[in-house]
């Protein structure tokens, strides 16, 4: 399955407009990590951890989107765009939201 954040995907036409396929994962951070993330807050640096959920949740996310797309019979997805957000209560729950077009390229 073909993913792409273009309109377009050069060398190849779409045949066929499938419609707007979606993928959300919301993922919490447990108590661990938000120790560790708060530690890198007052020394610096990146937080491996925050980041490998934040990897997780856009994997997921995507595959949503694509699994949701192949059931419409496309064999890709334009035009996405991915989201980040917090909710939960104190933003403690992070939210990944893809959205596309699905598509048949010939």
């Amino acid at each position: 399955m073909l993913i792409t954040t273009t309109p377009t995907v050069e060398g190849h036409r779409i045949i066929e407009y499938k419609g707007i396929v979606t993928g959300e994962t919301i993922i919490g951070a447990n108590f661990w990590k938000d120790f560790k993330a708060s530690i890198r807050d007052i020394v610096g640096g990146r937080s491996n951890s925050y980041e490998r959920v934040l990897i997780e949740a856009r994997e997921t996310s995507l595959n949503e989107m694509a699994q949701r797309a192949i059931s419409m019979g496309a064999n890709a997805v334009i035009g996405v765009d991915i989201d980040y957000e917090t909710v939960g209560q104190n933003g403690s729950m992070l939210m990944v939201s893809t959205s596309g077009t699905a598509v048949v390229l010939g």
